[in-house]
């Protein structure tokens, strides 16, 4: 019986070298690293406010928050959050880069949901909110498409979502930090904001408010 026992283990030994021999990647794969906050994300309850038709709301991720612990990151995602409405009907996305501390943008990066950057979310959709109806008690959170960004400290990240112009988004609420216990900042402007260039600066308003929408900014 030992012989036997002993010879099953010797061939199973062999037959794991051999397929680490045959597939050298194999041996070296570890289980997926879980998503982690890149900055101190909203915490505890959220407020509201609504009426956002043909309003932008503007999201600032400072460098100064970012943790140092996303140098290994390749890819970022947001996450948003609505407390009110029956449909939001989003015109634009995009993030802009400017250097800490600056205005001027470098580069314009499009922000997508399911590919597009102009999603028409149901927010009654059980299968996009799955508590319903949502609330501030149950605000719906919507993770959106990973972006290819490794965020540095030495750069600063407004994250701008533009709201069409119609009946649909006089509806929609935003869920907003209830406590200051968050690094993310934010405001809104009216109008489409989403269209500046690299070489344009951030439109003014920022007052050091909580942010609009924007909850979580993660890895992938």
């Amino acid at each position: 019986m030992k012989n036997r026992k002993f010879t099953a283990l010797t061939l199973l030994m062999f037959a794991i070298a051999f397929a680490c021999l045959a597939n050298p990647g194999l041996a070296q794969q570890s289980p997926a690293a879980a998503p982690i906050n890149l900055v101190a994300g909203v915490g505890g309850p959220v407020s509201t406010s609504s009426e956002w038709s043909n309003y932008s709301a503007l999201n600032l991720v400072a460098g100064a928050f970012i943790f140092p612990a996303v140098a290994s990151v390749k890819t970022t995602v947001f996450y948003i959050g609505f407390t009110a409405g029956t449909e939001a009907d989003i015109g634009n996305m995009v993030l802009y880069t400017t250097k800490r501390g600056n205005s001027k943008i470098t580069a314009v990066t499009p922000v997508k949901l399911k590919g597009v950057s102009d999603p028409i979310i149901t927010l009654t959709s059980k299968k996009v909110c799955p508590t319903q109806p949502i609330s501030t008690s149950n605000p719906c959170v919507i993770r959106m498409d990973p972006i290819a960004l490794t965020p540095s400290t030495l750069s600063d990240y407004y994250f701008v979502m533009y709201f069409a112009n119609d009946s649909n988004n006089a509806e929609v609420g935003a869920a907003n930090s209830q406590y200051p216990i968050t690094s993310l900042t934010g405001w809104y402007e009216s109008g489409d904001q989403t269209q500046l260039k690299a070489g344009d600066a951030i439109p003014a308003g920022y007052s050091g408010s909580h942010p609009y929408f924007l909850l979580y900014v993660m890895s992938d």
